[in-house]
């Protein structure tokens, strides 16, 4: 089965995606223009991405100095001409309104589109901040903020970026150091301030991809005594140009005091310009002052409450790439066991040296390797589109669906980013074992992909992090609503699997998960101590993960059972058999040590280590 196979049967056969055009938003749509979307973005990521792939990550970014003394950066010509086909093609404003230039897309095919440049080059696919920036900004900016600097990024005009982390700072906000001094209040484009500090590892931070680069920056704002204000509510959010506009939206022919300070030389994603940036310490002085001129997003103190409505789009795009990056990995080692001969059956004649040799795939241990990229990155794909699915409901369902797609949305997005970051890696150690010693040189695009999805555990909040998150914030806000809405569905689908007997004793094993995942949550927070809560946060999101992917696979199980029988629905019913046989049993080991709130690694001493 192709990916573009595996998307239609996610897409119409599962998610039903065409019910969304009997919405109004979507009316315009069809099968047709959905398809005719996804035939283009597959297209332009065949051509003008993966080509390019290994391309870019052996000559990564690099700069120079340019004639003012600043540092450049200079790209492959590829990036550029891949950039600007995907810009020409609209899906930077894809899920627009038609009143911005934007085609009124349902997010879901949006997501469905965007996953063939995921898949073609992750590292050339710097599209995702940009979107997210202008989305951003379409929610929280003022009128003109919108119209000057949201509406540039759509166009293809400029690109964005988000500037949390700070070099003292890592993923600690509350330690945030970048000030910022109010300039004048009445500037048509939002309250002008003066901002100072460096910020650490900016994706696409600096370039020359486009005519400008949006910056969206969390700084604080001192107080009457010139104190900042300590912990995450003192951070406030500006928009800071590289390249200073007017009301207008023209370029003024003016650098701002945005300088870069060098590139970051990472393991993957080397085709990505990764930067540090610092603001304001007068190498280009505006208006003969140092310090780089921004703009208030919202009010003083709501930075970090409007820049989670990036930080969430990037973490499940983030979960998306790691996907992607699975099943190129997944398609390449496939590819090689069908063509590699290698050995001879085990069993009677299996050690005669006269016998043919047989292609690896006919052996049981690379079948079984196969089939778990196939299970773990499939069913990672489902929950994406999933998820983006739910975006949907958010924006056109009734108020209840609306609201229950709220808190889906809110309680899975760690799970949307840390699920495929750590599984999908894991399949991209898989295909490099398939090739074997071939799978660990350049030779081949297994090891790039396993580089470039390592990034995937770390950058948009750490696997940690979003363990954190979910045991001590997402399946305990509004009284555990959103757990209890999941674990409901989760029942449903159960309730569903009793009526197949191909399937009720998949039904069974997931709603006894569900209820040991349930107990957990409550054995973690018995004590009412978070740090004996927290301790094992991250075996819980494994589980929890683990869990909703055994969900996810059911639900896809009873709808293959409608399509006719042949190896499109004999392999989706045996990737559901494998994660059921091998993946979900994982669970009671993680779970056993939340239960017990195991202290085994939060109290050992320092110095044992």
């Amino acid at each position: 089965m192709t990916y573009r196979d595996t998307l239609a049967f996610l897409l119409y056969d599962w998610l039903d995606v065409v019910a969304l055009t009997r919405r109004d938003r979507y009316a315009d749509h069809s099968r047709e223009t959905f398809d005719a979307v996804l035939e283009t973005c597959e297209r332009i990521a065949r051509e003008k991405y993966a080509p390019f792939n290994r391309l870019v990550d052996t000559e990564a970014p690099r700069a120079e100095q340019a004639a003012d003394g600043s540092l450049r950066v200079v790209l492959p010509q590829a990036t550029q001409e891949a950039r600007d086909a995907y810009a020409a093609s609209g899906m930077l404003a894809a899920a627009q309104d038609h009143e911005h230039g934007g085609m009124q897309l349902p997010f879901v095919v949006e997501a469905a589109g965007n996953s063939f440049f995921a898949k073609a080059s992750i590292s050339i696919n710097a599209s995702l901040l940009t979107v997210g920036n202008a989305n951003l900004l379409m929610a929280h900016g003022s009128t003109l903020q919108k119209q000057v600097f949201a509406a540039n990024e759509l166009n293809g005009r400029w690109d964005g970026t988000m500037c949390l982390s700070e070099p003292q700072a890592g993923s600690s906000l509350s330690d945030v150091a970048t000030r910022a001094e109010l300039e004048d209040p009445g500037d048509p484009l939002g309250p002008r301030y003066r901002l100072k500090g460096s910020k650490m590892w900016i994706s696409a931070g600096d370039h020359e991809l486009s005519e400008n680069i949006v910056h969206l920056v969390l700084a604080k704002i001192p107080d009457e005594n010139g104190r900042l204000v300590p912990g995450v509510l003192g951070l406030s959010l500006f928009i800071v140009p590289k390249k200073l506009v007017d009301s207008a939206g023209r370029l003024s022919g003016e650098r701002n005091d945005v300088a870069l300070a060098g590139l970051n030389h990472k393991l993957g994603w080397r085709g990505t310009t990764n930067t540090l940036l610092n603001f304001g310490e007068g190498r280009f002085p505006v208006d003969g002052k140092a310090g780089a001129v921004g703009y208030l997003v919202g009010r003083p103190g709501d930075g970090l409450r409007c820049m989670f409505h990036m930080m969430n789009e990037a973490r499940i795009g983030i979960g998306m790439a790691a996907t992607m990056l699975g099943l190129a990995g997944y398609e390449a080692s496939l590819e090689y066991a069908k063509t590699r001969l290698q050995g001879r059956p085990v069993g009677a004649g299996g050690k005669d040296a006269t016998q043919p040799q047989v292609r690896l795939i006919e052996h049981a241990d690379i079948r079984r390797m196969l089939l778990a990229q196939k299970a773990w990155c499939e069913g990672a794909l489902a929950l994406q589109l999933y998820c983006a699915r739910l975006v949907d409901e958010q924006r056109t369902g009734t108020p209840e669906q609306a609201g229950q797609a709220h808190m889906l949305l809110e309680l899975l997005t760690p799970i949307a980013k840390s699920w495929p970051s750590e599984n999908c890696l894991e399949a991209n150690s898989l295909a490099i074992q398939i090739l074997g010693g071939y799978g660990y040189t350049l030779d081949f695009p297994v090891e790039q992909y396993w580089r470039d999805n390592r990034l995937n555990m770390i950058h948009e909040g750490t696997h940690g992090i979003q363990a954190l998150d979910l045991l001590g914030r997402k399946v305990r806000m509004d009284g555990g609503r959103g757990l209890k809405l999941l674990l409901a569905r989760i029942r449903q689908t159960v309730a569903d699997a009793t009526e197949n007997q191909q399937l009720q004793a998949d039904g069974s094993a997931l709603d006894a998960a569900a209820q040991r995942l349930q107990a957990a949550t409550e054995a973690a927070w018995s004590s009412g101590d978070p740090a004996e809560a927290l301790a094992n946060a991250v075996p819980y999101m494994q589980a929890f993960g683990h869990v909703v992917l055994a969900w996810i696979w059911l639900r896809l199980a009873l709808a293959a059972g409608r399509l006719p029988a042949g190896p499109r629905r004999e392999g989706l019913l045996a990737a559901k058999t494998y994660f059921y046989h091998y993946d979900l049993p994982r669970i009671a080991a993680w779970l056993q040590v939340v239960e017990n709130r195991d202290l085994t690694c939060a109290s050992l001493a320092e110095a044992a280590f």
